[in-house]
């Protein structure tokens, strides 16, 4: 193929794509630019809310550790990790009332110290801040069970009533108590209440000695609510039991009776273990023990660090035993993981108007044990490290950005740009050349891109497309349209042919023999669709010749000679009357062909197509029955339109979709109609004619 002269484009013919890389190029710039003014302006920003914060967090820290729950962890520095096995805490408090459960549990829950178990159980087992109200460990919590069954007067079996099952180990040395629920009855009140009797038993002793006395110093009382924690309705539910002990504890006893200041809290407080279990009558599990998996420890100093901002350092020091190490909780990180170096230094480049220096604050907290020195120090950089871990989980993101815009102009630049360069100038060159050589419009093909003349890549393209058309296009459509009509035109005779011609193969060409009829019909379809513009105003124009008709023969003779179209198994069944209408004999043969090669076709094998004829108001009534599957809604109507068919047959033959549409024209020609009727076992075709008078 002989290559074509293509001119000098001119600056304008770049235009768009310099124009396009340009903007690609300053939506980078922009991106960028964005990401690091957003960054200086959180950096600046969370330089000041680092000092409101410090300020904020210091009077939270303050309160917290003069709230009671602040002062047991304050008191309680070595209770740290898990809250299993259970050790006594040091409370705020010189002792707890255990005659009135309602403050002990009151006191309790204010100071924070119940752990708490997944089935909503609860056990604070504490000592008070004063050596000298008594040295005893209180237990207050509380559990769910059904209706307590307490012990009757002189009952030695313990396995019959609701009893508590207690453990101390201190020093090398066991204390266990067995404390059986007693009732106590008060009028008017809704709740089980009683106390819990101590006995010092052994953890295996299922009974009391017959001459065993309740402890003087053991105290317990045990009540329970009257409504249900857990739906239902009493006695068949579980209802809250709230329970306050008091523990005598030997060691404890015996260095009050000294006559030295005891020390207190005792230096082993967090080697003491404490053992509850509440049972049932009988040997089966507890109701709640506190050796139990799943505690959740109360909160104590670490948990301070949660209130403290990244950078923070709180230092606790108790000023009366200067030896003692200080205790230091450090705030938590801005955000888990770690900042890239690299914007970690850039974050620190970034100016801001004010750099505050480490702030500082103290402050003394004075407890019955001691005092505490508080200090809290702040540094605002630590905030620059959250900012780098935030700015460099978000960095992802701007670089998902930069990708995508360099990724869009990679796709536009090489699928787009580089192809419409190659076009333009090809159009470029076809243009010139039309121009000059008449013969070069062979080679191309039809586009109608006239309105996108214009200077640049696109609009090249366009005007040298558009000469090309305007001198080829008219040509091409007149050719097209000439070719498509000479096909129709053929394929409709071809399928008006194929009918008669199927029979007329097994036919001798006698005069006399049932093939002349058909031979008749094939020249009539000749005269109807040779020469005409299309099969369908062909067949509109066709001019039909009427005359009276039987159509009861005439059905009869269809039924008879079907077999020789190909179509066995066509029944009628005469009425023995004469249907006279006004109809062409050949054309109407056609209709009714059409239809039973259609009913043939879409049959179930070895089942009978039924003709049936009626008279009804006025009209002949021919139906045309078969036995197989329904026509699709949608279709019922469509199938008598030209080009649609009901779909591809068994034998796999495509089909034109024109025989129903023959039907149709020829019938409201004759002044009748045709329609499609599901049935339950097949499908009927419905067509009417108007009947003849009498004369």
């Amino acid at each position: 193929m002989k290559l074509l002269d293509a001119p000098r484009l001119g600056l304008a013919s770049f235009r768009r794509r310099l124009l396009l890389r340009g903007v690609f190029l300053l939506l980078a710039l922009a991106t960028l630019a964005l990401a690091v003014v957003l960054l200086q302006d959180e950096k600046e920003r969370g330089w000041r809310n680092y000092q409101q914060g410090f300020r904020k967090t210091q009077a939270d820290v303050m309160a917290r550790l003069r709230h009671p729950a602040g002062l047991l962890a304050l008191l309680n520095p070595q209770a740290q990790g898990d809250a299993l096995p259970l050790r006594p805490l040091l409370l705020p408090y010189p002792s707890l009332d255990v005659d009135d459960p309602s403050k002990a549990l009151q006191a309790v829950e204010q100071a924070g110290c119940p752990v708490r178990w997944p089935d909503d159980s609860t056990l604070c087992a504490a000592i008070g801040d004063n050596p000298y109200a008594g040295g005893y460990v209180y237990l207050v919590g509380s559990f769910r069970a059904g209706d307590l069954v307490p012990r009757e007067g002189g009952n030695i079996d313990l396995e019959t009533v609701h009893r508590a099952r207690i453990r101390l180990e201190m020093r090398g040395e066991l204390q266990a108590w067995v404390a059986p629920f007693e009732r106590l009855s008060l009028r008017g009140e809704p709740l089980v209440r009683g106390r819990l009797a101590g006995y010092a038993a052994a953890d295996a002793e299922p009974a009391l000695a017959a001459e065993a006395k309740p402890l003087r110093d053991f105290r317990g009382w045990l009540w329970q609510s009257a409504t249900c924690s857990a739906g239902g309705e009493p006695p068949d539910c579980l209802r809250r039991v709230f329970y306050s002990i008091r523990l005598p504890v030997e060691a404890f006893r015996a260095a009050l009776a000294d006559r030295t200041r005891p020390e207190w809290p005792p230096a082993d407080l967090d080697r003491i273990r404490v053992h509850l279990q509440m049972l049932a009558p009988g040997n089966g599990p507890p109701l709640f023990d506190s050796n139990a998996p799943g505690a959740v420890a109360p909160p104590m100093l670490a948990d301070l660090g949660q209130s403290l901002q990244p950078g923070e350092v709180l230092t606790i020091t108790r000023t009366d035993l200067p030896r003692q190490a200080p205790i230091v909780v450090k705030g938590r990180e801005a955000e888990d993981g770690r900042g890239s170096p690299l914007i970690l230094r850039l974050i620190d480049r970034l100016p801001v108007a004010a750099r505050p220096g480490p702030l500082q604050a103290r402050e003394t907290i004075t407890t019955p044990v001691g005092s505490y020195e508080v200090r809290l120090a702040g540094d605002p950089r630590g905030s620059d490290r959250g900012l780098g871990v935030i700015a460099t989980r978000m960095s992802w993101y701007v670089a998902a950005m930069l990708g995508a815009i360099v990724l869009a102009w990679l796709l536009i630049e090489v699928g787009l740009i580089r192809r419409i360069v190659v076009l333009t100038k090809r159009a470029a060159a076809v243009s010139r050349n039309v121009q000059q050589d008449a013969s070069a419009g062979a080679r191309i093909g039809q586009l109608d891109v006239s309105d996108l003349r214009g200077s640049d890549e696109l609009g090249i393209l366009a005007g040298g497309l558009a000469d090309l058309l305007q001198r080829v296009k008219a040509d091409v459509q007149r050719e097209e349209l000439r070719a498509q009509r000479e096909r129709d035109t053929l394929q409709a005779v071809g399928h008006e042919l194929l009918s008669p011609l199927q029979s007329l193969m097994v036919l001798h060409p006698d005069a006399d023999d049932p093939a002349h009829r058909y031979v008749q019909r094939m020249q009539q379809a000749v005269r109807v669709l040779y020469g005409q513009a299309s099969p369908s105003e062909a067949l509109a124009a066709a001019q039909l010749e009427l005359a009276p008709l039987d159509l009861d023969r005439f059905l009869r003779h269809v039924a008879d000679n079907a077999h020789f179209a190909g179509m066995a198994g066509v029944r009628y069944t005469s009425g023995g009357a004469p249907c006279p209408v006004r109809a062409d004999e050949f054309s109407l043969e056609d209709v009714v062909t059409h239809i039973l090669r259609n009913a043939d076709r879409h049959r179930r094998p070895g089942t009978p197509i039924t003709l049936t004829l009626a008279a009804k108001d006025g009209q002949a009534l021919i139906g045309i029955h078969n036995e197989g599957p329904a026509i699709p809604e949608p279709l019922l109507e469509r199938i008598f339109d030209y080009g649609v068919s009901e779909g591809l047959p068994a034998d796999g033959a495509q089909r034109r979709g024109q025989g129903l549409f023959v039907a149709r024209t020829y019938l409201a020609k004759m002044g009748g109609t045709v329609r499609a009727l599901n049935q339950p076992d097949g499908v009927l075709f419905e067509l009417s004619l108007p009947l003849a008078g009498p004369g």
